[in-house]
């Protein structure tokens, strides 16, 4: 068995799971990816960056390009001549995801990254979620949010992102079995948190699992 040193979060929004992939990454002094991995699939595949951005909580139900797109990418990517927009952007960005991780140790944030690491054993796979009202307060200030209804709109992102979630993996978004810990950033705190994650690579590579 590997030497865990792959952080892949999955968050709730609001829930601090960004920052906590970021802190995380800053103590263990690894390179951090969360929107840095659209900038390496837009420069790789030619494609607009703003199509990523688009694309990362949408499902390909919708319009086909059938091989309009053309990739840069070698390999089979290449080969792919008639998916729908959002499934290439969607197989471009899984193909850096896997990049990066071969490059060596890692946070990733988001990107399905949990799924499409799954056949290695050198991954962690780590769900943050959070209490309402902290959501909410967090919302507010760190990202944006229509403020008039910032609940409907954690709502409305978090639904957005199970159901892209599940229809690239087939699993339930959140759901325990799916990954190796869950955390409730309010109970732990963020920096709680960071350290619960670096703890259990500890005993992860203490026990050899």
């Amino acid at each position: 068995m590997k030497k865990k040193t792959i952080i892949t979060i999955s968050r709730e929004f609001g829930s601090g799971g960004r920052m906590i992939g970021k802190m995380l990454a800053e103590r263990l002094k690894i390179p951090f990816y969360d929107k840095e991995l659209i900038e390496i699939a837009a420069k790789e595949s030619g494609i607009d960056k703003e199509l990523f951005e688009d694309n990362d909580s949408r499902t390909s139900k919708g319009f086909h390009l059938f091989g309009a797109l053309g990739y840069s990418l070698g390999g089979p990517l290449s080969a792919i001549t008639e998916l729908s927009l959002n499934d290439r952007l969607y197989l471009v960005q899984a193909h850096v995801v896997e990049q990066v991780a071969n490059q060596g140790a890692c946070v990733i944030v988001g990107r399905c990254a949990d799924y499409v690491l799954r056949e290695r054993d050198d991954v962690i796979n780590v769900f943050i979620h959070a209490d309402e009202k902290d959501k909410v307060e967090r919302a507010k200030t760190s990202y944006e949010v229509d403020l008039r209804d910032v609940e409907k709109s954690i709502l409305k992102i978090d639904k957005r992102r199970a159901n892209y979630y599940e229809y690239y993996t087939d699993r339930t978004w959140g759901k325990a079995e799916n990954y190796d810990i869950s955390l409730n950033s309010s109970t732990f705190g963020l920096e709680g948190c960071v350290d619960i994650i670096m703890e259990l690579m500890k005993k992860e590579e203490e026990h050899g699992r």
